[in-house]
This record gives structure tokens, C-alpha cells and sequence, in this order.
């Protein structure tokens, strides 16, 4: 694993000059991830936050070879690209050893994307899939997506006298593209950055499709003070509501467990998007949330060494 000095030194492959907003996550988990790949790479991006931001005609801030794609497709176009790469390589006519990443929102990912991540994953491309998840549809004016948690606050889940925000609880995609018996599936956060320095090395080495889901703050979404944005990542998984996990060959390894596991209400009250959560009318949630919480963490632990998703011989 690559030490901070190291990271350091390295160049740059996400640049200044973007309009993602001040404290945005996806953009310090993507410069995290790019820093950890020290080798020439080749980059879909699915349409989102992440990909309006940075590439605002005539400009760009990817100083590496990038591709925008529709919002549902990611994954389906770096497919297609790594597949050439191949072809010229047995050609002859590449001699570089290039890694293919795709990084797409939860909107791109969870819902609009997930049946060309799951083909793409299926039919055994080599590439790493990240998945910069900020628990709703930020880009259009926050709708609820299938990453929203229960409880929270969106432009269609919203709190008042009818609910309590959204009513469904969020998927747990992690889980479900560790049942396509893929080599490697991690959950990380920029909070956590030698976790996820290590477990995207991993990732890469593999010659197969791999996926991190990361737990990436919207402020504007979230409603917190735009220098919070690593606490809030950091409290998230001190919480146990973002535990932090790899599945490696199919073995569960839980790579990070609290000292002291805080309470889930650390978590929500910094966020504006939970404060009707803080209410006579529906402070009981809270309790259920912390229920739900525990429940996951419990299971999760005595997955550890277990096979989950186990890759076919």
C-alpha cells in the first residue's frame, strides 16, 4: 500500500477549476481513488454531479482519458472499451498495461444503471466500478433514490404531516453484486483514505470486474455545514450506518471495527434532512433506525470469514 508521501507526490488526475461544490464528497473520494492507481487508466463517467461539474464546455478537469455516457451506462461503455484494448493487445498494438475504472452516482448505479453494471460483471470485464454514493438523485434537485435512507428528506420523500421523508429502507447493492461471484467488492469512505488506498490496490490487481461502493457527502442533499463533510463521512461509519467491509474470493472481512460504536443519533442530527427526525411527531424513528442499524452490524459480523457471493471455480 502506497504511503501518504507517496500519494503525495503523485500527479494529479483530477484538477482544479471544477464547480463541484466546496466540500463536495465525490470529489475528494475520486481524487482518492484516482491517487491510488499509479498505472495509465481510462475513465467512463455515468451522467451526474460528478460528470456536469467537471466537464463544463469547453473545459475539463480530467487530465487523464475520460468518457461521459448516458446516466445508465457506465459500466456498458467501459465494457466496450476494455474489450477493444484487448483486441489491440493481442494485436500487438498496445503494450501498456491499462486500467479501466467507471464511476457512477447512486442514481447511476442503484436504479438507472444497475442492469448494465450486473451484465457488464456477468460477462467477466476487467475493470473497477466505483460508485459515489450520496443517497439520492443531487444533480436534478435531490428525488429520493434507491440509496436514500429511511426517514430522510428528499424533494419526493418529503417530511411533513403525511411522512416522515422516505418510507423504504435503502439496498444494500454491496451484497447484491457480491452475488454475481465477482472477484472483489468493497465498501469504503474518504473519511477512512488508507482503507480505501488499500482496497482499490486490491481491486485493480485483480483481472476480473470488481466494485467499491463509497459513501460520498452531498452537503446541498445532506444539509451540513460544508467543512463537515469528513466528520460526517467519519461519524457515518464510527456508527455502524457505513460499515466498512471487503469481500475478497468471496470471503466477508469486516476492515474496520469502532472502539466504541457511537449512537445512530450522532449521525443524524448534523444533517438537515433528518431534523423533522427530532420532533414529538416522529422522534420514535430514531429508535427504529438505531434498531435497524444494530440488526445489520449484528449480521455483518457473523458474515465475517463466511463465504458471501463466492466466486465460481
Amino acid at each position: 500500500m502506497a504511503n501518504l508521501k507517496e500519494l503525495a507526490s503523485r500527479p494529479e488526475r483530477l484538477i482544479g477549476g471544477h464547480r463541484l461544490c466546496a466540500g463536495c464528497g465525490a470529489s475528494i473520494l475520486v481524487r482518492q481513488v484516482l491517487l491510488s492507481i499509479d498505472k495509465p487508466m481510462v475513465l467512463s463517467n455515468a451522467t451526474g454531479c460528478l460528470e456536469v461539474a467537471t466537464t463544463i464546455f469547453p473545459y475539463t478537469s480530467w487530465a487523464v482519458p475520460w468518457m461521459h455516457n448516458a446516466f445508465e451506462n457506465a459500466a456498458a461503455t467501459i465494457s466496450g472499451v476494455e474489450t477493444a484494448y484487448r483486441h489491440f493487445k493481442r494485436q500487438g498494438k498496445i503494450d501498456k498495461d491499462i486500467v479501466f475504472v467507471a464511476f457512477g452516482g447512486d442514481g447511476g448505479t442503484y436504479d438507472i444503471g444497475i442492469q448494465s453494471l450486473s451484465g457488464a460483471i456477468e460477462r467477466g470485464h476487467r475493470f473497477l466500478y466505483v460508485c459515489y454514493d450520496n443517497q439520492a438523485y443531487m444533480n436534478t434537485g435531490i428525488q429520493r433514490s434507491g440509496s436514500t435512507p429511511y426517514g430522510a428528506h428528499t424533494m419526493t420523500s418529503p417530511s411533513g404531516k403525511v411522512i416522515p421523508g422516505k418510507m423504504q429502507k435503502r439496498k444494500d447493492l454491496t451484497m447484491i453484486i457480491a452475488a454475481h461471484h465477482l472477484p472483489y467488492a468493497a465498501q469504503v469512505s474518504p473519511s477512512h483514505w488508507r482503507d480505501l488506498n488499500k482496497k482499490v490496490e486490491k481491486a485493480i490487481s485483480y483481472d476480473g470486474p470488481t466494485f467499491i461502493n463509497a459513501l460520498s457527502s452531498c452537503n446541498r442533499g445532506w444539509r451540513h455545514k460544508m467543512e463537515d463533510t469528513i466528520e460526517i463521512l467519519r461519524v457515518a461509519v464510527d456508527t455502524c450506518v457505513w460499515p466498512l467491509y471487503e469481500i475478497e474470493e468471496g470471503i466477508l472481512r469486516i476492515t474496520y471495527k469502532p472502539r466504541e460504536k457511537k449512537p445512530v443519533e450522532e449521525w443524524l442530527k448534523p444533517q438537515g434532512r433528518y431534523k423533522h427526525l427530532f420532533t414529538p411527531k416522529y422522534e420514535h424513528l430514531i429508535g427504529e433506525i438505531q434498531k435497524d442499524v444494530d440488526q445489520r452490524w449484528e449480521r455483518l459480523q457473523k458474515l465475517e470469514g463466511c463465504f458471501v457471493g463466492e466466486k465460481d471455480k
